[in-house]
């Protein structure tokens, strides 16, 4: 109990030290915390009740269902409508919006399409059906990839051929980079994902402060995390001093895990990724390398294929939210006919996307 009153003194201490901090830089402060992790903390621990007025959070595009693009949606709905495939998927991918449906509408049509909870799951799968061709639709950012790139490794040592991984894994550098160069959204600083940043380090992120003068703050997601990375943000914009920092050290290093990254690099590199909302970003995305091409479901099972060219749905704003141009209540669909039970755009679906938090904890 004396610790939870302890950190309640803390987070009023941080309160007042922000609003005079803002007082001192005089004007709007637009803070995007990057990960949808981050998003749906801030709403469970009242974070915004304690900033001052000027201090404006905006989401950005860092939910990984959430910048899935319709084609890769529609790519995995068409691969697994093939005779003879298992399309494994993480749960949160089921009900994303495609141009021509969504996994959870194929499952209902007749396609074998199976839930998992890791790569691995989708391998044991391979070794389990050897006359099915399997395919794990690989979704993530950082934290997720270096997983799926050892599981292709493993799948290549053991021999197990009928594995294939659908990519659309992404980097999230080149994301904030694009982000800066747009500028539309006129972002003063970024708070960072701890669980990204524990694989990547911090060095991928110090051009942010570097090249465009953006400070950066890494924490963790505990409410005490988060106002201890504002307040930090915060100081080095009033004292015009932008740097990266890291409020999360118990976990994350200044070099990151080389192990994983290690690993992640053995079978991918680095190629340009559709952003849904956003558009292609170059070297935004990790392809398979050429020696493990054979497992790319989308070059080997699905050449050939006809994907449509599929747009967004008339009024989502889904776009303009991984952006930082709007917040999910700015959008005409929000909590009409966009609802996490029946969602319009995928900001909808996951549990980390910026509309569902703002549904499930927001002021509708």
């Amino acid at each position: 109990m004396a610790n939870r009153t302890e950190q309640k003194e803390r987070a009023r201490e941080l309160s007042r030290a922000m609003h005079i901090l803002a007082g001192r830089i005089g004007r709007e402060v637009r803070l995007m915390e990057v990960c949808g992790t981050h998003t749906v903390a801030i709403f469970r621990h009242g974070v915004r009740d304690l900033l001052p007025p000027e201090v404006k959070l905006l989401s950005g595009p860092g939910c990984p269902v959430c910048v899935t693009g319709m084609r890769d949606v529609d790519m995995a709905v068409a691969l697994a409508a093939r005779p003879g495939v298992v399309l494994a998927t993480f749960g949160d991918m089921m009900r994303v919006p495609g141009g021509t449906g969504s996994l959870y509408t194929a499952k209902a049509s007749g396609a074998d399409v199976r839930v998992v909870y890791s790569p691995l799951n989708a391998l044991k799968l391979a070794r389990a059906e050897p006359e099915r061709e399997v395919v794990f639709f690989s979704t993530g950012f950082e934290t997720t990839s270096p997983l799926a790139a050892a599981t292709v490794v493993q799948a290549e040592e053991e021999g197990v051929r009928n594995f294939h991984l659908l990519t659309v894994n992404k980097l999230v550098p080149p994301a904030l980079a694009a982000l800066l160069g747009d500028n539309a959204a006129a972002i003063d600083g970024f708070i960072l994902p701890g669980h990204v940043c524990a694989i990547t380090g911090v060095g991928p992120y110090e051009f942010v402060a570097r090249d465009h003068g953006t400070p950066c703050v890494v924490t963790g997601f505990a409410g005490m995390d988060i106002l201890e990375g504002i307040f930090m943000t915060l100081q080095m914009i009033a004292t015009s001093a932008p740097e990266v920092k890291v409020q999360y050290r118990m976990v994350v290093r200044p070099e990151g895990n080389p192990a994983a990254l290690r690993v992640m690099y053995e079978a991918f590199e680095p190629a340009d990724a559709y952003w849904r909302g956003i558009g292609t970003i170059a070297g935004s995305g990790l392809m398979l390398r050429e020696q493990y091409a054979h497992r790319d479901a989308a070059r080997g099972l699905g050449a050939g294929m006809t994907v449509p060219e599929s747009t967004e749905p008339r009024g989502c704003s889904c776009g303009s939210v991984l952006r930082g141009l709007k917040i999910p209540t700015d959008c005409p669909l929000f909590g009409k006919t966009c609802t996490p039970e029946k969602p319009v755009g995928a900001c909808m679906v996951s549990a980390e996307g910026s509309c569902a938090a703002f549904y499930k904890y927001g002021q509708r």
